[in-house]
């Protein structure tokens, strides 16, 4: 008898699938052969299929339909080491104070139309960032948070000021970290728009060796530019794949289907058991890991964000009996099936960031796996709530809670109920709040329009403690309806406490990566986040996605970790480089 993931699989007919592909299907048939083509997940719609503008906010889904995995490509990216290796750059230096940084360029690197990549791009790419404040995509954000002047040395040399030192300049604004960063755009086409913030860029051009064929709300299609320059100055091969698809496929049971019947080569984080039932329909799949539990850990770990102006969330009481209340273990266990790990402390459990999660650890504000339910209950008890019946009351109003989740992938959902029963139990009348993504991270997170909020706005440090950290000082906070600078403090915590520890984590910023004072001031930092919880820390964010090796091997693994697996993110061009044809 079929197992129920099997019979999930089954559910979904190939005839859906096929309506899945929908136009897309019929390009590939009539143009590339399947073989030469690599086909990609993508896990929400693409709301404005013909704008390609990605500064503004909310828009990530513009560079993750294949736009900043082919076409656009980085300055440099981060090595798994946290070494920044270059691609369109070829190095950058610092003065000695970390204030004024000098960019050098590849030479022959050119757009898709043919004209020359050079500085005068960069210089014109920034200056129009500091001078546009509606361009508030966070990679621009940030940037303009700390570029006070750029100007062109020389066609293939870029000086930046910077506002303040920032010894992580490069890795914070210049490289591919976690999942974008600033791209330059061409000035010949951007500097003929009247206005940059609502600028569509459409027809799209970048640097890369993929171009647009056709885009629609489910699919984008791209097709491989063989006078790209990176072959034709020696840089790199062309990539192997004639053409890439990002697809919508609609769903954790839809890209099962497509990925078992070999529709699919890439596909975004299913569980375990649709994973198991995948490769028992399809052995030429597999996961990052060979073995349980299969995933690959996303640098962003997940948490609870509280509005800390919204009663009673505004009490740091309330926000630690909260803290007391949520089992990590059972999110594990129940929304993850085994394949992650409770979290720490607020950073991704990464090799490089041990010696800093070890200092909070030892100091005494580490988290617990399991919950403290009483311990909870007690701080609640202590502000005056009563239980009655299912749930505590106080001046006639019952202790309930909204927790907005973006609800593009069930990963997300099923956590949040997984919290929301526990809540329920230890007598809070939680509720989910689900939201379509762009209003997600368009309107709810940046303008502080939720109570709690699931997501993970600590994500950063991947190879140091300032990325995640800096995003929780006093410098951020702005009122509930203004927008929070890329999507920093966006919980509004700003009491003594956060005076506190932003002056340590603003002294710490200006330090050279790698001080032996850093690890001892992040557990100093550490101890007002553990009293005052503006956010709760939950798991570490696995992510088991399959891939299929029926056409192509050459897909990041746990035996060759060359890039992430992550193929929604700005270096994908390294796994689309490294993919070779299955013989």
């Amino acid at each position: 008898m079929p197992t129920s993931k099997n019979r999930l699989l089954t559910s979904v007919s190939i005839a859906a699938a096929a309506l899945i592909l929908g136009s897309a299907g019929a390009v590939l048939a009539q143009d590339v052969a399947r073989e030469d083509t690599v086909i990609l997940d993508l896990d929400r719609t693409i709301q404005d299929p013909e704008n390609f503008n990605w500064m503004t906010d909310g828009t990530g889904v513009r560079r993750m339909q294949g736009a900043h995995q082919g076409m656009w490509e980085p300055l440099f990216v981060l090595g798994a080491d946290g070494s920044v290796e270059p691609w369109l750059a070829t190095g950058i230096e610092s003065n000695e104070t970390f204030d004024v940084w000098t960019l050098s360029l590849r030479e022959g690197v050119t757009w898709s139309d043919g004209e020359a990549f050079n500085a005068d791009d960069v210089v014109f790419s920034v200056d129009m960032i500091l001078q546009t404040a509606e361009l508030n995509a966070r990679e621009v954000a940030q940037l303009r948070s700390e570029v006070a002047s750029v100007e062109r040395v020389d066609d293939l040399t870029v000086r930046f000021t910077l506002k303040k030192p920032n010894p992580r300049f490069v890795s914070d604004n210049l490289a591919i970290r976690v999942f974008g960063a600033f791209t330059p755009v061409p000035e010949h086409i951007w500097s003929q728009a009247e206005n940059p913030a609502t600028f569509t860029f459409n027809p799209p051009v970048g640097t890369g060796p993929y171009t647009l064929t056709s885009i629609a709300t489910n699919r984008a299609i791209w097709d491989r530019n063989d006078n790209w320059w990176g072959a034709a100055t020696g840089f790199i091969d062309l990539p192997e794949p004639l053409r890439l698809i990002v697809l919508e496929t609609g769903g954790e049971e839809a890209r099962a289907q497509l990925m078992a019947a070999n529709q699919l080569d890439a596909a975004q984080t299913v569980t375990l058991g649709t994973f198991e039932a995948i490769q028992a329909r399809n052995p030429e799949v597999e996961a990052f890991a060979p073995g349980l539990p299969y995933s690959w850990a996303d640098p962003c770990p997940r948490q609870l964000e509280f509005n800390t102006t919204v009663a009673p969330w505004d009490s740091a009481e309330m926000r630690r009996a909260i803290a007391h209340i949520i089992d990590r273990t059972q999110i594990v266990n129940i929304a993850y099936e085994g394949t992650t790990s409770p979290s720490r402390t607020m950073f991704v459990q990464y090799p490089a960031m041990e010696a800093f999660i070890s200092a909070v650890v030892d100091a005494g504000y580490g988290l617990p796996a399991t919950a403290d339910v009483a311990a909870g209950q007690a701080l609640i008890e202590a502000q005056g709530w009563t239980r009655n019946g299912d749930y505590y009351e106080r001046d006639g109003e019952t202790l309930d809670m909204a927790i907005h989740v973006n609800s593009a992938s069930t990963e997300y959902t099923r956590t949040i109920d997984v919290i929301v029963e526990q809540l329920q139990r230890a007598g809070i009348d939680a509720r989910a709040v689900p939201v379509e993504n762009g209003v997600f991270w368009g309107e709810v997170l940046p303008f502080g329009n939720y109570e709690v909020s699931y997501s993970w706005l600590s994500c950063a440090s991947v190879n140091e403690p300032w990325a995640s950290m800096g995003r929780y000082t006093s410098a951020s906070v702005v009122p509930v309806g203004e927008r929070a600078p890329g999507f920093n403090n966006t919980g509004r915590w700003n009491t003594e406490a956060t005076a506190a520890y932003t002056e340590i984590v603003n002294a710490m910023g200006v330090m050279p990566l790698g001080d032996p004072a850093i690890p001892g001031m992040v557990a100093e930092a550490y101890q007002y986040l553990a009293a005052e919880m503006p956010f709760i820390p939950l798991v570490q964010a696995a992510k088991l996605l399959p891939v299929n090796t029926t056409y192509w091997e050459g897909w990041p693994t746990t035996d060759n970790p060359y890039n992430s697996p992550a193929f929604w993110r700005g270096d994908t061009h390294r796994i689309l480089h490294n993919l070779t044809r299955a013989q």
